[in-house]
Order: C-alpha cells, then structure tokens, then sequence
C-alpha cells in the first residue's frame, strides 16, 4: 500500500499546526500564517483529473503534489475515517460500506458505516481519538464543513468527531462559512463534497453528469482559492477514483459461491464475505476457482498477513473482516443477490485496488 494516504496527509497537515502526537510523514514546509483548509472532493480520482482535468483551468493553477494512494477498501467510509483519525484502517476498524455486526446473532446484521444504525453506539464502534478532537484540546479552531444532512450522524460522530459542524448545502454558502472559519489562527477546516461520486454512480465517469459536477468541484475550488484568508494553506484531494462497470456477476447465480456463504457485505468492488462455521477453506477455494483471473480472493487471515487494511489489526478489526475478502479486478462488479437491483443500476463503482481507484491527487496553494 502507498504510504502517501490519507492518513499520512491529516498527520502531517495536523503537524505543521504543532499538534501533539502526529508526524510531518509527508514533509510539508512550515506554515507560518498556522491556517490549513482541507477540500476533499469524494470520487475525484488522479486518472479522472488527468482525462478531463485540463477542460477546468483551475486544476493547472494550483501546485500539483506527487499522488496519494486510497488506502484498502477504495471506499468512503474507511479513507475518511483514516483522514478523520490519521490511523489505517486495520487501526480505526471503518473497513468498508458495509461489515457485519460482531456478536449480533445468526446470520448476524450488517452495519452500514454511512446510513449507521442507532443500536450502535458511534464513539464505540470507532474507539480512536480523531485529530479533530485533539486539535481542538490544543487550542485550535477545527471546522467541519459539508451538507447539513450529514452533521449529527452515526458516520460523522465516529471518524470526524471534535470540530465545529458548519452545514452548507450550496456552494456560495460552502465558500462563506469556509472564509469564515478560517479567519482565525491557529485555525483547520475540513470541507467535503460529494456531487462528482453520486454523478459517477449514477451515470458514470464522463458522463454529461458527471462533467457538470466536475464543474462545480471546479468552482468551490476556484471560489476557496481566490477567498481564503491570507496565510492559509489549501489542500485539495480525495477519497477515491472510480471506473465504470464492465461485467456484472451476480453471486451465486448459476454457481456454487453462496452455498456456505451466510452474509454478504462490503460493496460490489470489495466484498466482505461471511461463512458457516468450518467452511472458509473450502468457499476460498471455490470463490478462486469460480472467479479466477476477474477477481482475488483471500482469507481473513492472508489478509491481515498482507497488511491489506494496514500493518496493524485490531482485534475490533479482526472480528468484523469478512471471513474472505474478493476483490474484483479490472471492470467486473460482484453484485449481492439479495441486492441486484439497486447495485446493477450503478453506472460507476470503487472499492478495488485498480489504479484508477486508487490513485488520488494532492493539490496545494498558499495564500
């Protein structure tokens, strides 16, 4: 896995600002004016900047930063929970879309980390101190700026607890609360999108969609750029890539793959797979007989031992991973059967290792 990620992007960013604990892993030059603003645009992938980037001047103007890699899954919830806590995900244990409930019966409830479930308790469930909480113990004015829907949420409360919650839902109101927040110092803000991810599911990357909400991204950037105080320090990123589906293989039909298994979660890109008691061996071996070169498969524990969600796994971790984790590789989508019209609609999708999920831009400029 890329060292450069999320994680190792908030550590250094909290580092410059003298935040006890973290590390400059990234090596970022002081920042005198002690003013950092973090833009994270959800789906915006290196290869999609790169295709369609140079139709927006904006992405020309900014300082461009060697890329950050998604850390495993390619998905939402787990990289931001690494950007929120500076931790890999085999440390915060946020380890996909969905992950099956330890110890919540037979076949067990899946938790959906982004909708939640209020019979889990958030702080819980993600147990480390995000460096939103520990910022502002120190004394720094940390703002959280996104969609009003998502203030108060299972999802937030977990990975990106401890700052001020500005909610926007335009992106005029997005700029003036970040212009806002940003006045004094020592001062971060944490602003967050999501139009370009629902386009690219919705009517995949490329698409008329798509291009409009890569517009708007262009413009909430463009806006921060030209607005922001003097003396902060923005950075632009994301969470993710995405690619466009090719082959869709619906689990289980016309195959052996869901004879032992009790539980599918996950997403169509990164499955965690949940078996009967006695059986991982032998589903592992079918799965990678069935899929072959379309997917790869491992255990829970050659996982762990290729370091997939880090080089440390907690126990929590341990027991919420799938009993196998199947990767999908190249194009294809593992659709969930009890879930094929919802996830067969999705134009495009992420979660895998391929590089245009992985691989994600760092932009910066100095005010």
């Amino acid at each position: 896995m890329n060292p450069r990620n999320l994680a190792a992007l908030s550590n250094s960013i909290f580092a410059s600002l003298q935040v006890a604990g973290t590390s400059n892993e990234l090596g970022f030059a002081e920042n005198p004016g002690a003013r950092e603003c973090l833009l994270l645009i959800d789906g915006m992938g290196s290869e999609l900047i790169k295709q369609y980037g140079a139709q927006f001047p904006i992405f020309n103007e900014l300082k461009s930063l060697p890329n950050l890699g998604s850390h495993f899954p390619s998905t939402t919830a787990t990289n931001l929970s690494s950007l929120g806590t500076g931790a890999p995900p085999g440390v915060h244990g946020m380890l996909g879309y969905t992950v099956r409930v330890p110890r919540s019966g037979e076949p067990g409830r899946l938790l959906n980390s982004l909708k939640w479930d209020e019979r889990v308790d958030p702080v819980i469930w993600q147990k480390v101190p995000t460096l939103f909480e520990r910022a502002t113990a120190q004394g720094i004015v940390v703002s959280h700026i996104a969609a009003k829907r998502y203030e108060g949420s299972g999802f937030t409360q977990a990975a990106l607890r401890g700052a001020k919650y500005l909610g926007a839902n335009q992106i005029a109101e997005i700029i003036e609360n970040t212009v806002a927040a940003m006045q004094p110092a020592p001062a971060f803000s944490y602003v967050y999108i999501n139009h370009l991810d629902a386009a690219g599911h919705d009517d995949g990357v490329g698409s008329e969609k798509w291009l409009l909400a890569l517009s708007i991204v262009a413009e909430l950037i463009t806006g921060l750029r030209d607005r922001l105080p003097k003396g902060t320090r923005l950075w632009v990123t994301a969470d993710h890539g995405m690619i466009n589906v090719g082959e869709k293989i619906i689990l289980g039909q016309d195959n052996e793959l869901m004879q032992s298994v009790t539980l599918v979660g996950g997403e169509p890109r990164a499955r965690h797979i949940y078996v009967k008691n006695g059986a991982i061996g032998e589903t592992v071996s079918i799965w990678r007989e069935f899929l072959g070169s379309k997917a790869e498969v491992l255990s829970r524990d050659e996982a762990i031992s290729a370091n997939l969600f880090g080089r440390v796994t907690s126990i929590d971790s341990s027991e919420r991973m799938g009993d196998l984790i199947a990767i999908a590789k190249g194009e294809a989508i593992l659709i969930d059967p009890s879930r094929i019209k919802e996830e067969s609609k999705m134009v495009g999708h992420h979660g895998g290792l391929e590089a245009a999920e992985v691989d994600i831009p760092l932009f910066s400029h100095q005010n």
